[in-house]
């Protein structure tokens, strides 16, 4: 049986490789999006006549924090990130934020997709010429999902909520993919996973499906990529006395949380803050429901989330969330920040580059820093997942609803959503809130998704279970160096 096994996977592994020869489609490596330095000089000359979102797999190669934030034709050079003045926030710890709108399809999803199906396709367990690569979401994951899909020459499905932003569903019907709305919104999650298990039951081998929530790519392509990102922004930005003093997510997958593992391992005393929706609080109350922060929160716990590695978990507040949206893109928000609390024109013009679940880290990271009392010499790290480019419908929908916008309304929005914020729906986590949380993993994952309790109580009670998880990125660069070396592109370039 395992002979049986080994040459059907080497059969797999030969369509892959020729499709990708055949295809001209060259995979980089976690160091190469770690660090573009490495990337191969005439793929970044070709890169300069290739616009950033375009369907070409060269584009691989800008799954990566450090692209020119620019359309069409840009390089590569330091880490895209914006810091929120004190003005802003009102904290004095410096909060820092990497912006994902510069990756292709303007998430850093792509990053958190690229993992799962390439660590398929290059050791023969996806077989691009008759599977479909499923990619169950609830958002920015089925996009990079998709996008990546088309260019690894895969063809593509995406299973989401069907109350998702309109912008989503035209983008992923305009790339091509195969569509699935299923009943509800973002918190929906199971009935996610029950038009999977349709889907498995009707199409057999046909389909594989790549889960966000329990696909260990996920999460490592965050700890070999994002982590170092974080780090390197840290080490230009700190003065004198400052130090890396925390990290707030939102957790959705858990996927980006994944970074935390490798700044825990460089700055062992940060606090690792993870959030969710005050209207789905299932980590901070064993609570459910449905909410309107698109990105986040879904009613169970990710199977990929190493809970011992979290400090806090924080509820965020979806309508204070989505008026500071209107704060931050209407035109009367810009002149109230520009003009009352004298922030620089070219600052306003470019909060843009928050989404909505971005918003939901920034209200998260100052409630933390108020949390801990952090001050001056503190520096905090969160993510913009992407940008508001997703979510323009959402600014109309809110117009429609509470009618125009004004100074006033920018006011009163400052005073109460941002400047307001409380020390609410908080709680610092001891040794057995973490064993809770990850006990309420047994429901889904269990009882519903066919994981073992044995690996279950691994990853709690077996110290080194994480760091074999997050080692495996060096096996898999070589892998992709090998899958390269076998179509010889490189050779040819």
């Amino acid at each position: 049986m395992r002979e049986e096994n080994n040459r059907k996977v080497e059969k797999i592994l030969r369509k892959a490789i020729e499709r990708c020869k055949k295809r001209q489609i060259i995979i980089p490596t976690y160091k190469q999006m770690r660090n573009p330095d490495l990337i191969p000089e005439k793929i970044r000359e070709k890169l300069k006549k290739i616009g950033l979102w375009d369907l070409n797999s060269l584009n691989l190669f800008r799954i990566t924090w450090k692209n020119e934030p620019v359309e069409s034709g840009g390089g590569f050079g330091k880490v895209n990130y914006i810091e929120l003045p004190s003005e802003l926030t009102g904290v004095k710890a410096r909060i820092i934020m990497l912006v994902g709108k510069f990756f292709p399809t303007g998430s850093h999803k792509v990053g958190a997709t690229f993992g799962p199906l390439v660590e398929k396709l290059v050791t023969g367990r996806f077989d691009p010429t008759t599977q479909s690569a499923l990619w169950p979401s609830t958002g920015n994951y089925c996009r990079g999902g998709a996008y990546d899909s088309y260019l690894l020459a895969c063809n593509s499905i995406a299973v989401l909520p069907e109350e998702m932003s309109r912008e989503r569903f035209e983008w992923l019907e305009n790339i091509g993919a195969e569509i699935i709305a299923t009943p509800g919104c973002e918190s929906n999650v199971k009935e996610i996973y029950d038009k999977v298990d349709e889907l498995i039951i009707e199409r057999g081998d046909s389909i594989v499906t790549l889960n966000q929530f329990s696909e260990v790519g996920n999460p490592l392509w965050h700890y070999a990529v994002t982590g170092p990102a974080m780090e390197e922004v840290f080490q230009a930005e700190k003065k004198e006395n400052q130090r890396f003093r925390g990290l707030f997510l939102t957790q959705g997958s858990g996927g980006t949380l994944g970074c935390g593992e490798y700044l825990r391992e460089k700055f062992p005393s940060i606090k690792v803050c993870a959030g969710e929706a005050l209207q789905c609080p299932t980590l901070l109350y064993n609570g459910y429901g449905g909410h309107r922060i698109e990105g986040i929160g879904d009613k169970h716990v990710p199977w990929i989330m190493n809970l011992k590695n979290i400090d806090m978990v924080v509820a965020i507040d979806d309508q204070p969330n989505l008026n500071i949206m209107r704060l931050f893109n209407e035109k009367e928000g810009k002149i109230y920040l520009t003009k009352e609390l004298g922030l620089d024109y070219q600052f306003t013009e470019n909060l843009h580059l928050l989404g909505i679940s971005s918003i939901a880290n920034l209200m998260g990271a100052i409630k933390v820093a108020e949390y801990y009392e952090m001050n001056e010499n503190d520096i905090i790290f969160t993510v913009a997942t992407d940008s508001m480019q997703m979510y323009q419908s959402r600014i109309i929908e809110e117009r429609e609803k509470y009618g125009t916008y004004s100074c006033t309304k920018a006011e009163i929005c400052y005073k109460t959503d941002l400047a307001g914020l409380k020390l609410d729906n908080m709680l610092e986590l001891s040794h057995y809130d973490k064993r809770r949380m990850h006990n309420l993993k047994y429901f889904t994952w269990i009882e519903q998704q066919g994981k073992s309790v044995e690996e279950l109580d691994a990853q709690w009670y077996d110290d080194n279970y994480w760091k074999r998880e997050y080692a495996k990125v060096d096996e898999f660069d070589e892998e992709i160096i090998e899958f390269n070396e076998k179509t010889g592109l490189l050779k040819n370039l």
